[in-house]
């Protein structure tokens, strides 16, 4: 299940945090256009999670931010300043990669504090700053270990560390958990939220995980074929997406048939007229009625039994508090639903039911069959 983190911890940072906009980010590799005039803005002290489909752009977008990629067209800038041609190794960046790259025959210590050695930092300062980072992310004990003897929760978490070192004025996240199983990564991303605010650090996260994202972020940016679908925080994403695409990639959304009403503003659905989030979309409405679907999140709809009810639950999922059911409507089209489990009992598989939709503006998109679309 999606969780929402709205009430963020307040922890006093360490340093403040820095501007990063990307502006008009074009980046092509032969007939692949993997950023089509990407814009962007990361503000100072926040964490932003780029999230998207495999192939959006978001890792050449990050790729780019510290470097390791030059836009065809665009610019990144830090502070004001237009780093686009600056080298990787002069932009001030931090970056934790999903496969930690630790120095394999370098303790933890000695990892942490590689970077402040190269910078012709002293000995004792930077065995000082390293141990203070160890510290910071909980591993003081492990100072002396090498990399073969760290869990991988561990080892990013030394990665981390090393990033930090440098008091870069930017942090990059290159899908930093998917390497862990499910119990580290649900630690680890607390963790990493609560050393980001601590020490203040702009962070720009890449992840294909929705549920990293919308627990982790600030803000979370949406994208699909290099472009920007959507920025906003994790709840607004999820309660009020701006495009189909958005609805469909960020928690469960299931398309109901509906009829559009004439006026532009009303859809009728399941027996009932509901007031339209935005406009109605598609010349095939235009002046007049025609077919759409309605966008409902699984928690927004009500499942009644009823002997005379044209739809039928298929399924049901055990999810603790609450179930989730599948019911097939009398056109074929199916629903999900999460019902409180204790009503389950009048609830089972096969039994007729009729579906209610909640008395607020919906979610509308063209027919599916149709061409899809986003809405408008």
């Amino acid at each position: 299940m999606t969780t929402l983190v709205t009430d963020r911890e307040t922890i006093s940072p360490t340093q403040t945090g820095s501007t990063v906009e990307l502006r008009g980010l074009r980046r092509t590799f032969g007939a692949t256009t993997a950023l089509d005039g990407l814009d962007l803005t990361v503000r100072p002290g926040e964490l932003l999670a780029l999230l998207g489909p495999s192939g959006c752009g978001k890792t050449t977008a990050l790729r780019t931010v510290v470097g390791f990629e030059r836009p065809d067209a665009g610019e990144v800038v830090v502070d004001g300043e237009d780093i686009t041609s600056v080298p990787a190794h002069r932009r001030d960046v931090g970056m934790v990669f999903q496969s930690y790259s630790l120095f394999p025959h370098l303790n933890a210590l000695d990892n942490v504090a590689f970077g402040l050695r190269m910078s012709g930092t002293g000995k004792a300062a930077r065995q000082a700053r390293a141990a203070e980072l160890l510290e910071l992310v909980g591993l003081p004990e492990h100072a002396a270990r090498f990399p073969r003897q760290l869990s991988g929760g561990q080892q990013q978490r030394i990665a981390l560390a090393r990033a930090l070192a440098l008091q870069p004025r930017v942090l990059l996240l290159d899908e930093p958990l998917s390497a862990l199983d499910a119990q580290v990564r649900l630690t680890l991303r607390e963790e990493i939220r609560r050393l980001q605010q601590q020490v203040g650090i702009t962070t720009l996260m890449v992840t294909h995980d929705q549920e990293e994202a919308l627990s982790m972020a600030d803000r979370v940016a949406v994208m699909r074929g290099g472009r920007l679908e959507q920025c906003a925080p994790p709840a607004e994403l999820y309660e009020r997406p701006a495009t189909a695409f958005v609805a469909e990639f960020v928690g469960v959304m299931s398309r109901i048939p509906a009829r559009a009403g004439s006026d532009g503003r009303t859809v009728n659905v399941c027996g009932r007229t509901l007031a339209v989030h935005g406009r109605l979309p598609g010349a095939e409405v235009a002046g007049g009625a025609g077919d759409v679907d309605v966008l409902v999140r699984p928690e927004a709809v009500e499942v009644t039994a009823d002997g005379s009810g044209t739809s039928r639950i298929m399924s049901a999922a055990f999810l603790g508090s609450t179930t989730r059911l599948t019911v097939r409507l009398a056109d074929g089209a199916e629903v999900t639903a999460d019902v409180p489990t204790h009503s389950t009992a009048t609830l089972p598989v096969g039994a007729a039911v009729t579906l209610t939709l909640p008395d607020r503006p919906v979610l509308v998109d063209r027919r599916q069959g149709k061409g899809g679309g986003d809405v408008t």
